[in-house]
């Protein structure tokens, strides 16, 4: 048995309450919502929520995990409200990925914030529903420099942990705003709105990316809606010579910012 400190007595009986707690948020995206928390599962993310600067509401480390010194090195070093030392078949329960790095933490979300007055950098994305997806443009967009990301009411929850995991900490570099109403937001766009066509007659390295931009994506299947479509300046495709119709859209909003990046770098 991994030796731990005095103060932490391990938890091994799922019957706990706290366990209970934890199983529900990693389970029930109403439960996320509800109680304004989301689960970071690993070390990576916990490494950096540390490093963002944030005070976790609960820190959870398994029993084997905290026997490695370099893990309980961060299980230490995080701020926390509480920690909790659990047993390692509890984790594995916890845990929404196959095999648990030993470290999890419970957050709080960041709170509504009010539309910002003007834009003139972001992402807007309408209805976008696969977890995954999400996550891999978060990255992208902290990757080139975007800060502001906007959701249409409908789109998956930005703290769902599948989101939070395919994300890899990006969350913590951005201005998320969810269920935001695309004509009033379209409204404060200090320059273009672009959205990707398939069908579109210019193709993205056709157009000139300098100035204020926003880009405008739709779901992953349908893609825009009517009403969001109109709201777009200009509207492009991505060339593809090969015999797919359509790409993923994490890659197609990837590939529309970097050649943002490359042709104003």
């Amino acid at each position: 048995m991994p030796r731990v400190d005095a103060e932490l007595r391990p938890i091994r009986s799922r019957d706990n309450a706290q366990v209970k707690r934890l199983l529900r948020l990693a389970t029930s995206s109403r439960e996320r919502r509800e109680t304004g928390t989301t689960i970071l599962d690993g070390v990576h993310l916990v490494d950096t929520y540390c490093k963002s600067g944030g005070t976790a509401e609960v820190l959870a480390a398994s029993e084997s995990g905290y026997a490695d010194a370099g893990l309980r090195a961060l299980f230490e070093q995080t701020p926390a409200k509480r920690r909790l030392l659990l047993a390692d078949a509890l984790i594995e329960r916890i845990s929404q990925v196959v095999t648990s790095s030993g470290i999890l933490a419970v957050v709080r979300t960041p709170e509504a914030q009010p539309l910002p007055d003007s834009v003139d950098a972001g992402i807007i994305l309408e209805g976008i529903q696969d977890p995954g997806n999400l996550g891999s443009i978060l990255r992208s967009a902290v990757a080139f420099g975007i800060r502001n990301v906007f959701l249409s009411p409908g789109s998956v929850f930005a703290w769902a942990p599948k989101v939070v995991r395919a994300g890899q900490g990006a969350h913590f570099f951005l201005s998320i705003h969810e269920n935001v109403a695309l004509p009033a937001l379209a409204a404060r766009v200090r320059g273009k709105i672009i959205a990707t066509e398939p069908r579109a007659h210019r193709s993205l390295l056709d157009i000139t990316l300098d100035g204020p931009i926003v880009w405008l994506f739709g779901n992953e299947g349908a893609g825009l809606s009517a009403e969001a479509a109109t709201l777009a300046h200009e509207r492009v495709r991505i060339p593809m010579p090969g015999e797919t119709e359509s790409l993923n859209l994490a890659a197609a909003v990837a590939i529309c910012l970097f050649e943002q990046v490359r042709q104003t770098r």
